[in-house]
């Protein structure tokens, strides 16, 4: 019978049928799984016969139950026989992880699934991780391949659900470096670094926004590979950060390897600032936001620490360190002067500080700015002669002026004090009397004109609402400034406050200086012979001079000796005019103060009118004559001038007279008898007597008093308490 096929079709398979066999290999496992490993597709491995059939394993382990610990209840952890057939182990065998199986009667203790089998690069870059060294060195909580990936169910890395997909990895890396005990037994870093991320920029971006190229966990610190932090392979080594974030900020990178941190970085120095010096590790935000820009100089200040000690004594520094962390403060970090991530020299000429850019860095907020402005120096410091002469030596003087000030009148205050309450617990019978009788007698003098006291008004509120605002910036670093701050709503409210203040200061010293004038005019003809009409020189010192006059004189030079020698009992307690040697004190003390606070703090306010004419550096020194100034007016004002009106036992717990305008004939017979005689005398004793009601007042004024003096107490014990604690550190 002949074939139905043609017999050169027979004799080609004949011929050629060996090499087309030889040409196709034979299906193997490993070929597949390699090929699909590098995919990043399940493995397929071609079906064969199981040792153990799975069905046989599903017997007993399809209903497994276990209890945690005893007595506990059991909970099921068999194998879902629907769900590992979907996953991506679903088409392998039991015995194919579990390869020490031979029998379905194995024992209890097995050893783990053999992953290997398959993965093998993963598996030997796990094996140097800080995870496989832990498992090496018997840490059985360290995580391994089942921890992160699962088990029975694994599904692929890129499917969804899957606990290593990008969107879930940090809640499975959360598993282990959000649990306290864990964190604490084995010393990890940062506690609950999973959390944080969620809450940086890069957590939020992942999680909450859903951009997938967002970073995860395993962007920074790898995946199978991952190390500790100073292992030189390690992901966040130092020397290698730069780098990893570079992963995603290409162009961030290039800038950074170019400035001085990374030329640096790059000749191995090991202290150097990389991204997470600045930027932290899991924390990041938004360098825009006002919280990043409220904590920047405290990144910059962990490497220079000089430099933020002397920017901190700057506005910009304290106002930064006072700014509420939700309320980015209108002044200037260290990044709007230095750059970024560009930080050069200053000798470079890309530095923003150079030469040829600082004055355009100064007009990002200063505009107008020219180049006798960008002679401020933002890092002065006083104590260096040799750096900043001119700064030392003013430094020096206010120094000494406040510390001789304090410590002549502090002198004088206790002497008064130790004297006054001896007389009052001694045989002084008449010194008592006379402090009951001055406050219930009934015959009352003007001392004060209302225009005086409402000068006085002026005076005494214009310079608790400077201190108040004021004060918190030179003690910054106490937690009552930051209330005071944070009460007033910030920085840039305080400093409006702050002007406001100084334009009352400087509208009662107007006023004043125009009722001089007036008064002057008025008495003009007292100038004058009455004979002759001629002007004489003599009556204009007399004027000038005279006990009605603020002017001091010979007269309180010897008033000022006889009161000393009154403290130790060496002679009689001295009688005084209209104004005493301490009231002239204070008189001439608020001119001087006007003078020196004022003009300091008119260049403070308006820095680019002032440096037209005047060097930069003079900002500086403005700003320690300033900040001393007030110090010794404030701290002046609620010691001294409080004793000598209100503490001393005479005056005790406040003298109104400034609110009333009237003192007692007992206490002008007291303290002032050379005032009461020379009106008495000249027939003028009349004209000051009281026509005005003061007793329908006289509760809201004291209501006023009390409210402005314990102001000043309040203030007083808390810039005590701020210069003490400032000694202590």
């Amino acid at each position: 019978m002949r074939s139905s096929r043609p017999w050169f079709l027979v004799l080609a398979l004949t011929v050629f049928a060996p090499f087309l066999l030889a040409a196709e290999p034979e299906p193997t496992t490993a070929a597949p799984a390699a090929a699909a490993a590098a995919a990043d597709e399940p493995p397929v491995i071609a079906e064969k016969a199981a040792v153990v059939p799975n069905s046989e394993c599903l017997d007993c382990h399809e209903a497994e139950f276990i209890s945690p610990k005893k007595g506990e209840p059991k909970r099921w952890v068999g194998v879902r026989p629907e769900l590992f057939e979907k996953s991506v182990h679903g088409k392998l065998n039991c015995v194919d992880c579990h390869a020490d199986i031979t029998d379905p009667q194995h024992p209890s203790k097995l050893a783990p699934a053999q992953c290997a089998t398959c993965h093998q690069d993963a598996v030997a870059q796990y094996a140097t991780s800080i995870h496989g060294m832990s498992h090496k060195m018997g840490s059985s909580d360290a995580a391994s391949c089942a921890s992160c990936h699962g088990t029975h169910e694994m599904v692929p890395v890129k499917q969804a659900d899957s606990p290593v997909f990008k969107l879930n990895l940090p809640q499975t890396c959360a598993t282990c470096h959000d649990n306290p005990k864990l964190t604490k037994e084995y010393r990890i870093g940062q506690q609950e670094a999973a959390g944080h991320y969620l809450d940086s920029i890069h957590g939020r971006a992942l999680t909450q926004m859903g951009l997938i190229v967002a970073p995860s966990c395993n962007d920074c610190h790898g995946t199978h590979d991952i190390k500790r932090s100073i292992d030189k392979d390690s992901h966040s080594n130092h020397a290698n950060i730069a780098q990893t974030c570079g992963t995603c900020h290409v162009g961030i990178e290039a800038t950074y390897n170019a400035s001085v941190h990374g030329q640096l970085l790059a000749k191995g120095d090991k202290q150097v600032a990389v991204c997470t010096d600045c930027h932290t590790a899991h924390d990041i935000e938004k360098p825009s936001t006002a919280h990043f820009k409220a904590g920047s100089d405290q990144s910059c200040g962990k490497c220079h620490e000089d430099r933020l000690t002397h920017y901190r004594d700057t506005y910009h520094g304290k106002a930064m360190a006072l700014g509420q962390p939700n309320v980015a403060p209108d002044v200037a970090a260290c990044y709007d002067c230095h750059g970024h991530h560009d930080v050069f020299p200053v000798s470079d000429p890309r530095s923003r500080l150079s030469k040829e850019k600082i004055v355009g860095t100064c007009q990002q907020c200063h505009t107008g700015a020219n180049a006798k402005f960008a002679e401020y120096q933002p890092h002065a410091n006083p104590l260096d002669a040799k750096n900043y002469g001119a700064l030392n030596k003013v430094f020096l003087f206010m120094t000494t002026l406040l510390i001789g000030v304090f410590a002549f009148f502090g002198v004088h205050t206790l002497f008064w004090l130790f004297r006054s309450i001896y007389l009052y617990l001694t045989d002084s019978k008449t010194f008592r009397e006379a402090i009951v009788q001055q406050h219930a007698d009934d015959v009352q003098f003007t001392r004060f004109t209302p225009f005086e006291r409402f000068l006085h008004l002026m005076v005494v509120t214009s310079f608790l609402l400077l201190v108040i605002t004021g004060m918190p910036l030179k003690f910054y670093y106490t937690d009552w400034a930051r209330m005071i701050f944070n009460v007033m709503g910030g920085a840039a409210v305080a400093r409006s406050l702050h002007h406001f203040g100084a334009i009352v200061t400087f509208a009662y010293f107007v006023l004043h200086l125009g009722e001089l004038v007036a008064s002057l005019w008025r008495k003009r003809k007292g100038l004058r012979n009455p004979e002759t009409g001629r002007f004489e020189f003599r009556r204009l010192i007399q004027a000038v001079f005279g006990p009605d006059s603020m002017v001091p004189s010979m007269q309180d030079w010897r008033d000022f000796v006889a009161h000393q020698k009154w403290f130790f009992g060496k002679g009689p307690r001295p009688q005084f005019d209209r104004w005493t040697y301490w009231e002239r004190f204070d008189y001439f003390a608020v001119f001087w103060g006007v003078f020196m606070i004022g003009v300091s703090g008119l260049i403070m306010w308006f820095p680019k009118v002032f440096t037209l004419f005047l060097p930069g550096w003079m900002i500086n020194i403005a700003l320690v004559i300033h900040s001393d100034e007030a110090l010794l007016a404030a701290g002046f004002i609620f010691t001294f001038h409080f004793f000598n009106t209100h503490f001393r036992i005479e005056k005790f717990p406040m003298d109104t007279v400034i609110f009333s305008g009237r003192i007692s004939k007992t206490e002008m017979i007291h303290e002032r008898k050379r005032w009461y005689d020379r009106l008495l005398s000249e027939g003028r004793l009349d004209d000051h007597r009281v026509k005005d009601d003061w007793e329908g007042r006289k509760k809201i004024a004291k209501s006023f008093g009390f409210l402005f003096f314990g102001t000043g107490l309040v203030l007083l014990v808390l810039i005590v308490y701020a210069m003490i604690s400032r000694l202590g550190h």
